[in-house]
């Protein structure tokens, strides 16, 4: 007996997708992180060649 208040393959669904938007953004956010490390770095002339 099916009365609609079964769950169906949507909450499956919702959670994998949220999943991956928490990837996503981790991700983003180590990029971006390690992008202005090496910024900072560079700016600060630690990847210049010493002369």
């Amino acid at each position: 007996m099916t009365d609609g208040t079964e769950p169906g393959p949507t909450p499956r669904r919702a959670s994998a997708r949220m999943i991956l938007a928490v990837v996503a953004a981790a991700l983003l956010v180590c990029c971006c992180s390690a992008a202005v490390g090496l910024l900072i770095s560079w700016s600060a002339g630690l990847f210049h060649t010493p002369t």
